[in-house]
This record gives structure tokens, C-alpha cells and sequence, in this order.
């Protein structure tokens, strides 16, 4: 590749110059001609067939026409000037209306000549208009597909426009193509079917036809996801190098568990887990795995008995979870469990008083202490371990990283086995690439008897309803959340809502006790009121999303979801999750204004025609894109260009495949073939996320 070429400023092509060199650094970022080269399309116009004027209907979408100019007018308004030019071909006539760019577009248009112009055709009183059509002399426009990129309105102000882009690319791509090298080694290109980088590159922008557009994008396609794939496996593999872990090979503590105390049948999907995480804890090679499982499929009582590997070998296991709540859950839990084993489980949190900690301390370092259940009080440094076999760090997602590292950096001679467990389904095609040098294990099975939680939609006419269905549910014993949206950019507005519904409800249920909770709460007041609501002192809880996570009340039978439509899938869906968790028979309303957007309607379908998280999650996927989705919009995350995650598993599975061969046949991409790829990796794929460590 000829850098020079390539890094040759923008400003020097005709046609730019710096004021449009200004504009395109700031806007999007284009700085020298292979940053044009790298700014794609991102639709296409077919300007191959030449319309009549005569066959324009109210319904004619953009076209193309070949007209000769009749006559032109200036007209003012205002100090705004305005130019109306009469056209015809050989079946009808019509009039182009310029109001912005008067005096630029006047001089071009000369009566008499012929011009191809573009653009689409309305209708007013029977004659056609065509309001700031593109125009060209039909001697020098060639017909066919034509680009469309994208802009900005800055950019339009300043006549950076498509129009513009199409004729500079013309010169960029004379200047670069022939200094375009290969990132790929010929056995790739020929094994995967893909046309040359150089040939992808000319045929986005200037495309042939229909079919090299799709060979273009198909190139283009393979390409940024082989290079994130091998950039993950790179990293995944100088992991397992960098970071032995402890070997856990005994078992006994689990048979005996298994065979004596087990409290139900584990199902399938939680017998290979188990296993996996086994085989990990065997391999001389700190385990990192995520396990994702939807909610309710018994992702504790797997994470228990992994414990038991390093316990019995003499190691220790922390258990972190976001909560104070959930961390005292997760204790009960554990602690039933544990006791059979007479094993010693302790609970550390903000709430843990001085003598207890010290204590609690003490035991650590010395070893008695098997099993530590806590929030974020566990990554203090006064917190010292024996011997820290396993990590286990529930909903992961709401811990920042360097509280992750913290934990995870407690170490001796090896580092500790990691697992970290999500109730939010990911689908398949995120799992590959957002967590692709993760070991990944997948709970897809709920435990037999779990009832299904109905959910249905309602609006507001159907209120006072749903009113009498919470007395009746409260009256039968059971409990009830009632959620509200706290979106950032409205906070005040939702907290006032989520307040005026409070007080709504305390008039209407004056006998019954109800719970507050929301963000701006503090954290000890948020852990007082969801204490009153597990042990069942309150009967309805008025709450924002912080419910979401983790705790279970099984005695809550009804969530009630106010605004639904501003929700996520995903997050309704762990919302909905927060019941279901006894034997009573479970539901999720979902309350939306009568009138909602087409989006919103599809998310509501969704949650109302099936419960399975990762059915959920690919709609998710399909309507708000992984970034929205994942949370990595701001940090440049998965910004694909030519894949979409939703419907591409196959192209990342195949790139997946590609880049695994090329390691183990090539680990450092050394052999003359690869060299290509090597350099590519090198100075062209920019990252500053650390696949390496989740934890």
C-alpha cells in the first residue's frame, strides 16, 4: 500500500478545497483520501432507466427524466429569490423549482440544452413540479446505479451534499485503487469466494451492477468480522497464556450433595453447565465464563455447586452480587445449602457492624471462612483471603470494571476461576462477538412445574380494572409491584409521575401498606423498603426499574408495568421476571397509552406472544441494534457497518471458523502469506476495550 497516496489530504482534490476539508473533519471525520475511501454509501439509486413525464402519477418515487429547457424565471420574494424553469420531453412538460441556490444553479441552466435531471415528481392542480431536482447535461451524466451517503445538515449547508461526493470519488479512486493492497491471504479469498479488497473498494462506491454491489458488500462484510473475531481470539489466547489458574479435580463434596441433599432434579441444561465449568477448573487455565440464563432457570443453585470443586480442595470462593438485598438473598440461599456440607458460609456488606467485620476478617485470612457472600464491600483491600479459588459475580453488567478488577486481581500464585452470571439473554450472534473470548455457558431450560407468567397489554381506558385486580390480588394474600420509567433526559417529570401514582394509590387502597422506591433514594432507605417488601410488611411496591435486578419474592404474584412503551424489551422482560417465582399462578400487565408508535406495538407483541428470553432478545436485537441494546452506543462498541447482528449468525460463524483455523495453524501470524494480515491487525484495527478481561 502507498501511504503517500493515500494520506494525501482532502483539500487537494478539485473540487473540496479547505473550507469543505473543514467541514468534512469536523463532521464526519474524513481527513485524507483513504478516510474517503472508507466513508461508504449507505443506499443505492437505480438511474438506469430514463421515465416519461407522461406516465407521473401522484405515487412516482424518485427518477430519472431527460428534458429540454424551455425557459427560465427569476422571481423575489422578500429578498429570497426564487427560479422556476419550463421543461418538457417529447410526452408532457413539468416545472423545476429552485427557492435555495438561486444564483449557483441560474447560470447552469441554459435554454434549449438537454438535461437528465433526478429527483421526484409531485403533482399540483395536474401539473408536475420538481422541487430542487439534481440536474446534469445528459452528454456528460452517465446513467446507471448511483451512490447515496449519508450527511449532515451542516454538512448540506455547506454544498457537501451526495451530489458533491459523487464527483470527487470519481478522482479518489483514480489517485487510490491501484495503492490499495491486500489484508487478506489469497487461501482466505479463495476459500470464503471473496473478490479483492481492491475490487470490493472501487464497486461500493462506483458499482458495475446490482450483483457486484452484493460481492462488494459481501467482501467488506467478511472482512471487519474477521478482523474483530481474530483480534478477540488473539486476546483470548494470550489470556490462557498470561493467567494460569488453580487445578480443582475432586468432586466428592458435589456426589455426596448430589445424592443426599439435593433439593429437586437439575434440569439438563444445568448438569452441562456444571460440567463445563468442571472441565475448566481442570485445565490448568483460568476459567472465564459467563453464564447466561434466563430468569428462573436456576443459575444460583449451578453457581453453588461449582463452589464446592475449589472448596474441596481447600480454596475459597467470593460471591458479589450488586445489593445489599440480593447479597443477604444470595446468603439465605447458599447458607441452606452449605449447612448440609458443613461448610462456613459469612455475609459482608455496608451493613456488616465493626466487631462482626473484624472478626469475619480474621476468619478469612485464616481459612475457615469457605464461602464470602457480599456487595461491592468485598473489593475493600482490608478484605484478604487464604487462598481465593473462584470469583462468582452475579448480574455482572452492574458492576463497573475496576470493581471487577479489584476482586479479581485478589490473588496469590494463580489467579481465581472467574463466573459471572446475567439474567439478560443474549442472543447468539452478540454472544460471538460481544463475548467472544468468554467461554460461554447457556441455561435454556426452566425447572419443571414453573408456571408460566401471563402478560397482557392494557391501556388506560381498562385502569380501573386493572385497580380491581390488584385488590383482589392483594386480598388473596399476595403481593404486587407496580413499575414506573425514570428516563434521564424526563427525570423530574417521571419522578412526579411515579410519585402522583403513589399517592393515587394510597387513596385508593387507604388500608393496605405501600412501599416507595426509586433511584434518588438513599442506599439504605432503597434496602429498607424492598426489606419490608420481601418480608411481605408492605403489600404493593410503587418502584422504578431498580427492582430489576435479582431479588426473588416469591409471594409477589402481579407486576404491573406503567408506560411500557419507553421500556426495552430486554428490560421488560427482566421486569416481568421479578414475579413468577412461587407457586401461584403469575402476571404481567403491561399499561401503555391508547396511541403508540408501530415500535412500540411490535415490543408489546413480543412480550405478550412469548416468554423465552432469547426470542425476546433477537427481536430486541432486530429493532434497537446491539448498541442500544448492550449499553455500548457511546463507546464505539460493535459499530458494524455492513453486518447486521440480527440475521448474519452464519457470516460470523463462518468468520469465526476462518479466524480459529488461522490461529492454531499460524499463532503469530509470522508465515510469509499471513504478513499481510499481521500488518493489517497492526496499524488498522484501533480498540481501547480490553476483551481480555470481563472481570
Amino acid at each position: 500500500m502507498n501511504s503517500n497516496v493515500l494520506i494525501q489530504k482532502i483539500e487537494f482534490i478539485k473540487g473540496v478545497g479547505p473550507q469543505k476539508a473543514s467541514l468534512l473533519n469536523s463532521e464526519i471525520g474524513i481527513y485524507n483520501l483513504y478516510d474517503l475511501l472508507q466513508y461508504f454509501p449507505f443506499r443505492y439509486e437505480d438511474r438506469s432507466v430514463v421515465e416519461k413525464l407522461s406516465n407521473v402519477t401522484e405515487s412516482s418515487i424518485e427518477g430519472v427524466y431527460m428534458v429540454q429547457v424551455l425557459n427560465k424565471k427569476v422571481t423575489r420574494k422578500f429578498r429570497a429569490k426564487n427560479l422556476k424553469v419550463k421543461v418538457k420531453d417529447n410526452t408532457g412538460y413539468a416545472e423545476l423549482v429552485w427557492l435555495k441556490g438561486v444564483d449557483w444553479v441560474e447560470d447552469k441552466i441554459v435554454v434549449g440544452k438537454k438535461y437528465l435531471i433526478f429527483g421526484k415528481p409531485k403533482i399540483y392542480k395536474k401539473n408536475i413540479s420538481f422541487v430542487h431536482p439534481e440536474t446534469n447535461e445528459h452528454t456528460k451524466t452517465t446513467l446507471g446505479i448511483r451512490p447515496v451517503y449519508p450527511t449532515t445538515e451542516k454538512l448540506k449547508r455547506g454544498f457537501v451534499n451526495n451530489r458533491f461526493f459523487n464527483k470527487i470519488i470519481d478522482e479518489v479512486l483514480v489517485k487510490t485503487i491501484p495503492h490499495i493492497t491486500e489484508n487478506l491471504s489469497k487461501k482466505i479469498i479463495k476459500e470464503s469466494g471473496l473478490i479483492s479488497r481492491a475490487e470490493a473498494l472501487r464497486n461500493i462506491h462506483v458499482p458495475k451492477n446490482t450483483k457486484m454491489i452484493l460481492e462488494a458488500k459481501k467482501r467488506l462484510k467478511f472482512e471487519e468480522l474477521f478482523f474483530l473475531q481474530l483480534q478477540i481470539l488473539q486476546l483470548k489466547k494470550s489470556r490462557l497464556k498470561a493467567f494460569p489458574g488453580y487445578v480443582f479435580k475432586n468432586n466428592s463434596f458435589l456426589n455426596n450433595f448430589y445424592k443426599n441433599h439435593m433439593p429437586f432434579d437439575l434440569t439438563n441444561a444445568q448438569k452441562r453447565v456444571i460440567k463445563e465449568c468442571y472441565e475448566n477448573m481442570c485445565s490448568k487455565k483460568q476459567m472465564n465464563r459467563l453464564i447466561q440464563g434466563d430468569v428462573g432457570s436456576g443459575k444460583t443453585i449451578v453457581a453453588f455447586l461449582c463452589m464446592l470443586f475449589p472448596v474441596e480442595s481447600g480454596a475459597q470462593v467470593a460471591f458479589m452480587a450488586p445489593t445489599e438485598v440480593l447479597a443477604e438473598q444470595h446468603f439465605k440461599s447458599v447458607l441452606g445449602l452449605a449447612k448440609k456440607l458443613n461448610l462456613s458460609v459469612e455475609l459482608l456488606t455496608g451493613s456488616t457492624k465493626p466487631k462482626e467485620r473484624d472478626l469475619l476478617l480474621k476468619n478469612l485470612l485464616s481459612g475457615k471462612t469457605n464461602i464470602l457472600i457480599g456487595t461491592h464491600a468485598l473489593i475493600e483491600e482490608r478484605v484478604q483471603f487464604k487462598k481465593l479459588g473462584l470469583v462468582v459475580i452475579d448480574e455482572q453488567h452492574k458492576f463497573g470494571v475496576a470493581q471487577r478488577a479489584k476482586l479479581w486481581s485478589k490473588k496469590e500464585k494463580y489467579y481465581p476461576h472467574i463466573l459471572v452470571m446475567t439474567a439478560t439473554p443474549i442472543p447468539r450472534t452478540l454472544a460471538l462477538t460481544l463475548y467472544g473470548d468468554l467461554d460461554v455457558s447457556v441455561i435454556d431450560e426452566l425447572p419443571k412445574g414453573r408456571k408460566k407468567i401471563i402478560t397482557s397489554h392494557r391501556n388506560d381506558n381498562s385502569r380501573l380494572k386493572v385497580l380491581n385486580f390488584i385488590k383482589q390480588t392483594v386480598e388473596s394474600g399476595s403481593q404486587v409491584y407496580i413499575v414506573y420509567p425514570l428516563i434521564e433526559e424526563s427525570a423530574k417529570k417521571d419522578h412526579k409521575d411515579l410519585m402522583d401514582g403513589y399517592e393515587s394509590l394510597t387513596r385508593y387502597f387507604p388500608d393496605t401498606q405501600i412501599g416507595v422506591l426509586h433511584g434518588r433514594m438513599k442506599a439504605e432507605n432503597k434496602d429498607y423498603e424492598m426489606k419490608r417488601f420481601v418480608e411481605a410488611k408492605t403489600k404493593i411496591l410503587v418502584s422504578t426499574t431498580v427492582v430489576e435486578v435479582g431479588v426473588d419474592v416469591p409471594n409477589a404474584s402481579v407486576i404491573i408495568i406503567e408506560s411500557a412503551e419507553r421500556f426495552g424489551l430486554s428490560q421488560l422482560h427482566q421486569l416481568r421476571g421479578r414475579v413468577g417465582r412461587g407457586k401461584k399462578q403469575s402476571y404481567c400487565i403491561l399499561m401503555t397509552k391508547y396511541d403508540i408508535s408501530k415500535e412500540s406495538k411490535e415490543r408489546i407483541k413480543a412480550m405478550v406472544e412469548t416468554s423465552d428470553g432469547f426470542k425476546i432478545a433477537n427481536t430486541d436485537l432486530k429493532l434497537r441494534g446491539p448498541g442500544n441494546m448492550m449499553g455500548t452506543k457511546q463507546s464505539g462498541l460493535l459499530e458494524l457497518r455492513f453486518t447486521n447482528l440480527a440475521e448474519d449468525y452464519e457470516s460470523i460463524k463462518k468468520t469465526r471458523k476462518t479466524a480459529i483455523n488461522l490461529i492454531e495453524e499460524d499463532p503469530e501470524l509470522s508465515s510469509k502469506e499471513n504478513i499481510e494480515i499481521k500488518n493489517y491487525l497492526k496499524n488498522n484495527i484501533k480498540s481501547n476495550i480490553n476483551w481480555s478481561r470481563i472481570s
